[in-house]
């Protein structure tokens, strides 16, 4: 079984407890849809994290976000196929992957497309008091074209991405002390993009801490859902 859920910024209880109360075993993958919290310090909060993920039986898949620095650039990461596609892991965190954007990866009979980054509300904040922000944190144009050639001519059952298509951005999330005219919304439009052009049955998010259906698009932030309700919900064989 799959099992999805929003960011949670290195905040690990919610996965360790959510593991114990479902029995999950080493068969079950939990997708983590951005901002994990990983790779973020670079010190031992973030082993603190990895260590006790490893202590879980299901594979901890992770997506792309906005407050963590890129595997491909971290020099303990390596590659391998997994599931279809190519994921980025450490050798002694063996269950704990990264998706590349762009990847198309097969889990519990459902094709997934990734698409990963964001842009921080909070750079500036994180900037002027050297907390880590890194200048990749959205996808790149290779990244971008990557994607619109993976996409094309193919169905998938479910798209993840980090943040959403610029159409559905939820407005009553916004922080009231951001001014929204500095926001570089600039991956959302690209969203809306692939949105029109993808065929897809599912799509899921984070980034937004929010939990709300809209359409296909489901943002997640402290909820799960699983592979077979997703199925159910769509129709997906």
């Amino acid at each position: 079984m799959v099992y999805y859920t929003g960011d949670i910024h290195g905040g690990k209880y919610e996965i360790v407890r959510f593991c114990k109360r479902m029995n999950l075993t080493t068969e079950d993958i939990i997708v983590i849809l951005g901002d994990v919290g990983a790779n973020y310090y670079e010190n031992e909060r973030d082993d603190e994290l990895k260590r006790a993920f490893s202590r879980l039986k299901p594979t901890i898949f992770c997506i792309h976000g906005n407050h963590e620095i890129r595997p491909a650039n971290i020099p303990t990461y390596v590659t391998k196929d997994w599931n279809g596609g190519t994921v980025w892991y450490e050798g002694k965190y063996p269950n704990i992957l990264f998706a590349k954007d762009g990847e198309i990866y097969t889990m519990d009979g459902l094709t997934h497309v990734v698409i990963g980054g964001a842009y921080s509300v909070d750079k500036y904040y994180r900037i002027v008091r050297h907390y880590g922000w890194w200048p990749d944190e959205q996808p790149s144009d290779e990244i971008k074209e990557y994607v619109e050639k993976q996409i094309k001519g193919k169905h998938f059952d479910v798209i993840l991405s980090h943040t959403c298509p610029f159409k559905y951005e939820p407005v009553e999330a916004f922080l009231p002390m951001i001014d929204q005219s500095t926001v570089d919304a600039s991956t959302e439009k690209w969203l809306d993009k692939i949105e029109e052009t993808a065929d897809y049955d599912a799509w899921l998010c984070g980034h937004w801490h929010i939990s709300k259906r809209i359409d296909k698009l489901q943002f997640m932030y402290r909820d799960f859902i699983c592979s077979d309700d997703l199925k159910q919900r769509n129709k997906l064989s």
